[in-house]
C-alpha cells in the first residue's frame, strides 16, 4: 500500500479547504506588489521520491506532487470539492459508458515545445498498460478492452515461473481519430471512467520519452503543465520554473518553486519558522501539542480535513502474517482513540471504515476490525496459534510517524503479550523500495489518498489481486468477482453497492488495518500573501500570490 497521490473528494473537503485558505489571503506581504508575484520564487517540503518522474510509474506523494504541476491531464478536481471537469480535455463523450470519444484542446504544449496531440494519450496509456515496461500504475488501464493480451501476470508471484509473454503490444480498445481526438473502448460499461482521467496514470507523454530508457526520461521529465523541469538533487532539491506558453486555466503567477527534499519534518518546520521555507504539508506532531503551531504562525497556520487514511499493512507474503485470525488480533488490540488523543492532540479521527468517509459511494463505520477490543483479539490470537518472536512495525523516519508507531507497537505488546516494537526506515524512498522488492518482515506504516473521487479507489488499487498499490499480496477470488462485477456496473449507484459488498469480505480478511483518517495542518511564510488547498491539502501554485 503507498501513500498514493491526488484526487478530488467530497465537497465538504473542498468546501473546507478553500474556507481555510481564504483566511490567509489578508496577510502581509514583505515582498511588495504583483512584479514580486511575477518575478518571485517559493520553497515548499518534500521528501526523495521513489523513483524518476514518469506518472504511469509513480505511486506515492514524493513523486506525486511534482508530477501533479508538471503535467495536465484530461480532467482536473476543482479545489472547492466540485464534480471533476474538462482540463486538457475539449469534450469526453459517450451514449453507452463503453465507446468515448476524447477530443482534446488544439495547440497546447509540452515543455520541449512539441504539441501534445491525440497520439501522446495513446502512446503513454499503451505504454503503461504492457505489462513488460513494469508500470507501477499499469493496471489503472484494465477496464480498457485488450488490456489481458498487453498485461500478463507472475503465474507463482516471485517464484521461479515468469510470466508469459504478452499476445500484444497495444491496446485493441485506443484508437488514434486525428490530431485532437482518440476514441477509447472499454471491456463493459464503466461509468466511473471519465472520474478516472485527471489521475495522473493518464497522463501524456512527448515523443521524446519513447526516444530513450523511462528512468533516463524521468531525471529530465517533460511535462505538458504549468510549470517545467530544471534539475534534481538527490535528497536535496527538486527545481521548477513557470512554463510561459501554458495556455490552460491554472497558470501560475510566481516564477521559480524548489521542492526541498528533507529528512525529517521537525527541520522543515525550523525551516518555515526562520523563513527558509514557505509552505509546510503536514506540520510535524511535535508542533501539535498545546496548539504550539498556531501560537507560532498565527494565521499562517491552516487546517482541513482531506480523503486520506492511515493504515498497517502486512506483508501477506510472509507466512507468519497469513493466517487472517492472527491480523484481526492486531487489529483489535490497538486502541485508536487513544492514539487520536495522545499523540496527535484530536487532529486525526479514529478510522472506522475502510474506505475514507468522504469518498463518493464509501459506505460508513465498515469495519468491525477496527474496534477496540482487547479479549476477543486475545482469543483470535490463540485461535490463530499465537505468534512466534518479535513483531517488528517499521515506518520512515523521515516523516512525523515515530510516536503513533511505538504506540501502536506498544498496544500490541500489551494487549497481546508479543514481543513488538516500532522500527524506523531512514527514509519513505528506502522503506517503498523495500515493500516493492517484497522484503518487509513485519507490518509497515502505509497510508492511501485517493486519486479519484470514486468508492472505486479504495477497491481496486489496493485490495484486487495484481491491483497496483496491493503490496502486501492479498488475494481474494470473491474480492476480486464482486470487484469486477462493481467495476462494469451500469450506475454509480449498482457499482457502489458491488464495492460495499466486496468490501465486507476484505473486513473479514483484514489485509490491512486502518488506523486513522487524516486531518492536515499546514503552513505558510509571511512572504505569501494568498493561496488555496487543493482537495487532499497541497499547495495549489496556481493560487499563490506573494
Amino acid at each position: 500500500m503507498r501513500v498514493s497521490k491526488r484526487a478530488s473528494s467530497a465537497i465538504a473537503v473542498g468546501m473546507a479547504a478553500a474556507l481555510v485558505a481564504s483566511g490567509c489571503s489578508n496577510s502581509e506581504s514583505k515582498d511588495g506588489d504583483g512584479a514580486a508575484t511575477q518575478d518571485g520564487a517559493i520553497v515548499i517540503n518534500n521528501v526523495q521520491p521513489e523513483n524518476p518522474l514518469v506518472p504511469a510509474n509513480t505511486t506515492e506523494t514524493g513523486g506525486g506532487k511534482i508530477i501533479d504541476n508538471l503535467w495536465t491531464g484530461l480532467v482536473e478536481y476543482p479545489n472547492d470539492g466540485g464534480a471533476p471537469r474538462n482540463a486538457l480535455a475539449e469534450s469526453i463523450d459517450t451514449t453507452d459508458s463503453k465507446v468515448f470519444t476524447i477530443k482534446i484542446k488544439k495547440g497546447t504544449k509540452f515543455h520541449d515545445g512539441t504539441e501534445v496531440k491525440a497520439k501522446n494519450f495513446v502512446d503513454a496509456w499503451n505504454w503503461a498498460a504492457y505489462s513488460p515496461n513494469g508500470a507501477a500504475n499499469g493496471s489503472f488501464f484494465s477496464d480498457i478492452a485488450g488490456y489481458s493480451d498487453v498485461a500478463t501476470e507472475d503465474p507463482d508471484g516471485d517464484g521461479p515461473q515468469k510470466a508469459p509473454a504478452p499476445k500484444a503490444e497495444k491496446l485493441s480498445g485506443l484508437k488514434v481519430i486525428d490530431d485532437q481526438t482518440f476514441e477509447v473502448t472499454l471491456g463493459a460499461p464503466t461509468a466511473v471512467f471519465p472520474t478516472k482521467l485527471g489521475y495522473s496514470a493518464f497522463m501524456p507523454l512527448p515523443d521524446a520519452f519513447f526516444s530513450q530508457k523511462p528512468e533516463e526520461f524521468g531525471k529530465k521529465p517533460i511535462g505538458n503543465g504549468p510549470v517545467k523541469f530544471v534539475s534534481w538533487e538527490d535528497n536535496v532539491a527538486i527545481k521548477l520554473t513557470r512554463f510561459d506558453d501554458y495556455t490552460l486555466r491554472d497558470k501560475v503567477k510566481i516564477k521559480d518553486v524548489t521542492y526541498k527534499l528533507y529528512q525529517n519534518e521537525d527541520a522543515a518546520y525550523v525551516d518555515l519558522l526562520s523563513g527558509q521555507l514557505d509552505f509546510i504539508e503536514p506540520i510535524p506532531t511535535s508542533a501539535l501539542a498545546g496548539d504550539k503551531y498556531k501560537t507560532d504562525l498565527g494565521d499562517r497556520a491552516l487546517s482541513t480535513v482531506i480523503p486520506a487514511t492511515a493504515f498497517i499493512a502486512f506483508p501477506i507474503y510472509d507466512k507468519r502474517f497469513a493466517n487472517p485470525k492472527l491480523r484481526k488480533a492486531v487489529s483489535l488490540s490497538i486502541n485508536r482513540q487513544e492514539i487520536s488523543d495522545k499523540i496527535f492532540f484530536g487532529t486525526r479521527k479514529p478510522a472506522d471504515s475502510w474506505a475514507n468517509p468522504l469518498t463518493p459511494g464509501a459506505p460508513q463505520g465498515n469495519c468491525t476490525a477496527c474496534k477496540f477490543d482487547p479479549a476477543q483479539a486475545k482469543q483470535l490470537l490463540q485461535e490463530a496459534g499465537g505468534f512466534q518472536g518479535e513483531m517488528v512495525f517499521y515506518y520512515n523516519a523521515d516523516s512525523s510517524h515515530k510516536d503513533w508507531m511505538e504506540a501502536v507497537a506498544q498496544q500490541v505488546k500489551t494487549n497481546l503479550q508479543i514481543e513488538a516494537r516500532a522500527e524506523g526506515v531512514p527514509t519513505f524512498a528506502v522503506l517503498r523500495q523495500n515493500i516493492n522488492a517484497r522484503k518487509m518482515t513485519g507490518p509497515y506504516r502505509a497510508a492511501w489518498q485517493q486519486d479519484y473521487p470514486d468508492i472505486e479507489n479504495w477497491v481496486n488499487p489496493l485490495y484486487i489481486k495484481g491491483g497496483s498499490s496491493n503490496d502486501g499480496l492479498y488475494s481474494n477470488p470473491q474480492v476480486d468477482a464482486l470487484a469486477k462485477e462493481a467495476s462494469s456496473a451500469p450506475s454509480l449507484e449498482a457499482s457502489h453497492a458491488k464495492f460495499a459488498e466486496a468490501l465486507k469480505l476484505v473486513d473479514a480478511d483484514v489485509p490491512t488495518i486502518p488506523i486513522y483518517f487524516y486531518g492536515l495542518q499546514v503552513g505558510h511564510s509571511e512572504k505569501i500573501k494568498k493561496l488555496e488547498l487543493t482537495n487532499v491539502g497541497e499547495l495549489d501554485l496556481s493560487s499563490v500570490e506573494l
